[in-house]
């Protein structure tokens, strides 16, 4: 098979996610034929660096040899079975490996199959939990600015990405904004930490005056990914756990993004020594090998759902495919790969590399905002730094930057005009400098080329 064949067979019946397939009559899709490691690899034997994790995911690299053995193992032994009333060995090796490794508390593992389904979960569970409690007046949810939690309908009712909440606002029950504590909007001689501080008090005056119709805050910890990588200081989330459990709010942090030691610690939740009411985590639970989420929640609020007679005081949520064996044990895999280096030693050194790396763009007068979070690196594409004036986003600069560094052998898959770097724990210190070197040449060709057109949409991750 060729790169060819399987691209117009592509195009024939697929309908790409986040894409505008017009796009791709001029911009052929990548087909893949293998993968390993940190590389994919064409039909036509070309190389590409996978220096996202595909969307985040594969923490690990892929076709990782051990996780393919568990895999392999459990597919001989039980593929699936229903978790209604059933249950199996690697759900529950899962769930008790969790509840040991998450934040002290967390002491119960509800399953869905995506992270847009978690937070539904979350959402629904806070809200009923406080109807079975006869606080059914606790309806609404706070979000940050910029947040993204998911694409169905509860999850888009908290996510402020403007292209869904504009296009989609007839079917979204509207819910509470509060600004970002994303330090690249600080005043000049404000440290991320202050601007923490002075961003949370508008948080604080709303849950002063609005608890008793607020069931939850939903939070991505310290970064906000789809936002474009926009990161904040701990302190906010430590201020903002002691105002919920003040106020009588449940607190959720979505760490779907951010779990599983991309932020330097297991959990971004760890940084700031808090513990949420509750925490969703997907794509690198699995390490990108099958789809599945978790919501891990606190036995206070597990026993607001348990009850001898009334049915509807249980928890009304479900799928097929809950606590899949196949998934299970790719995740078991993966959190034993963890357990090899409970220090972290492996993403401490690659995230040294990185603000090394990261540290030569100062200067650079088309980046700015250069940021990092453990092994989560950013900057944002400027026309002119010195004049602090941006690029116009619809320009899709970004996508010049993708094109780009594909040509070079590196995939990246910027955020409107932020370039990010989310690579695989097995990257080299070399591999992530040429990474790294790539998108600095990508972005100097993007920023000299005229304008790629204008999207008058957002640019996705």
């Amino acid at each position: 098979m060729s790169n060819h064949d399987l691209m117009q067979r592509d195009l024939a019946v697929l309908w790409h996610p986040c894409t505008q397939m017009q796009d791709h009559e001029s911009i052929p899709v990548v087909p893949v034929a293998r993968a390993s490691g940190i590389w994919l690899t064409d039909f036509d034997g070309k190389r590409y660096i996978d220096a996202i994790s595909s969307w985040w995911v594969n923490i690990w690299g892929h076709a990782h040899p051990q996780i393919n053995a568990a895999l392999k193992a459990q597919l001989d032994t039980l593929e699936h079975v229903i978790l209604a009333g059933f249950t199996h060995e690697p759900i529950v090796a899962l769930s008790e490996k969790l509840v040991a490794l998450a934040p002290a508390g967390l002491s119960r593992c509800f399953y869905a199959d995506n992270g847009s389904a978690a937070i539904e979960v979350a959402l629904k569970m806070s809200m009923h939990s406080w109807r079975n409690q006869g606080e059914s007046g606790k309806t609404r949810f706070v979000s940050l600015a910029g947040s993204y939690h998911g694409e169905t309908l509860g999850a888009l009712s908290v996510t402020d990405i403007p292209l869904f909440s504009e296009t989609y606002a007839p079917l979204i029950t509207p819910q509470l904004r509060v600004p970002s504590p994303d330090w690249t909007l600080a005043p000049a001689g404000v440290s991320p930490e202050q601007f923490a501080r002075q961003q949370f008090a508008v948080m604080e005056t709303l849950l002063q005056e609005r608890h008793a119709e607020i069931s939850a805050v939903i939070v991505e910890p310290l970064v906000q990914g789809a936002a474009g990588m926009k990161m904040y200081h701990p302190v906010y989330l430590q201020l903002l756990r002691e105002a919920c459990t003040r106020y009588g709010v449940h607190l959720i942090a979505d760490e779907i993004a951010v779990g599983f030691a991309r932020t330097g610690k297991l959990f971004a939740c760890d940084h700031a020594g808090i513990t949420p009411d509750f925490l969703c985590l997907s794509k690198a639970l699995t390490a990108g090998y099958l789809p599945m989420s978790v919501v891990m929640t606190t036995d206070d609020i597990y026993r607001s759902f348990y009850h001898r007679y009334e049915t509807l005081k249980g928890f009304l949520h479900s799928h097929s495919f809950t606590g899949n064996p196949l998934a299970a044990a790719a995740a078991l895999a993966s959190l034993e790969l963890f357990a090899e280096d409970p220090q972290l030693l492996r993403q401490q050194a690659l995230a040294q590399v990185m603000a090394e790396e990261l540290a030569l763009l100062a200067d650079h007068p088309h980046i700015a905002h250069v940021r990092q979070t453990g092994v989560i690196g950013a900057f944002d594409m400027v026309q002119d730094k010195a004049g602090n004036v941006p690029f116009d986003w619809r320009e899709r600069r970004g996508l010049k930057v993708f094109q780009s560094a594909l040509a070079q052998g590196v995939l990246l898959r910027p955020i409107g005009n932020t370039v990010y770097f989310m690579p695989p724990y097995v990257m080299t210190a070399d591999e992530l400098r040429q990474v790294i070197q790539v998108a600095v040449a990508a972005v100097d060709e993007a920023c000299a080329a005229p304008a790629v057109g204008r999207d008058p949409g957002v640019s996705l991750p």
